[in-house]
């Protein structure tokens, strides 16, 4: 662990718990349009320990640590839901999808607020712009519209019905074809968020 960031650790609490706000903020959406799966399981909650997930909030964090990564990813237990159970069949979905995405820019934009006011090159405005750009990337990251990340809930409901077979070759292969993105070819996906990342930073931070 040569070359140890302790810091890390803060960054990995941060994103964990960002997570948690945008995976409840799914089951909220999910509950306010009549599905009480997420309630019904007790996922309604911010306490972190109800959703972390073994791997991606535990291992996977612990494998960068310990590898001293020069970058690194945690996520949360996915909250579930029940689309048949919410009140609109063609954007429910949707709205649940986008529920996570517009949690973690809210609150991008609440703590570039408070970025904004805070002394500048500080202890605290370093944790505070770490808060808003994890949430930021977390949110440009989920509305990429490949399964199972949320941007393919819009995608999908704003395809016509004539697109079905696409949409069912993607809910099948998505998956991999995101492995492949990400661990294979992540210039084609990240180098685009990225910049789209760069510009929200300006704009909300000026960085």
């Amino acid at each position: 662990m040569q070359g140890f960031d302790p810091m890390i650790i803060f960054y990995i609490a941060i994103l964990i718990m960002s997570a948690v706000i945008h995976e409840v903020s799914h089951g909220m959406a999910a509950f306010m349009q009549g599905d009480p799966t997420a309630k019904d399981a007790d996922r309604l909650t911010l306490n972190p320990i109800k959703h972390l997930d073994l791997f991606g909030s535990v291992i996977l964090p612990l494998i960068f640590i310990i590898t001293s990564a020069p970058f690194f990813f945690a996520y949360a237990k996915p909250v579930p839901y029940n689309p048949y159970n919410l009140k609109n069949q063609r954007w429910g979905p949707a709205i649940v999808g986008v529920a996570g995405p517009a949690a973690n820019i809210l609150i991008g934009i609440l703590f570039a607020i408070i970025f904004r006011l805070s002394e500048s090159y500080s202890t605290f405005s370093n944790l505070v712009f770490a808060i808003v750009q994890i949430n930021i990337w977390l949110a440009l990251f989920n509305l990429v519209p490949i399964p199972p990340l949320d941007g393919s809930k819009l995608l999908f409901s704003l395809l016509p019905p004539k697109f079905y077979n696409l949409e069912a070759f993607m809910e099948q292969y998505g998956f991999f074809i995101l492995i492949i993105l990400i661990f294979i070819l992540p210039g084609i996906l990240f180098v685009p968020l990225g910049a789209l990342a760069s510009i929200i930073l300006r704009l909300l931070v000026g960085a």
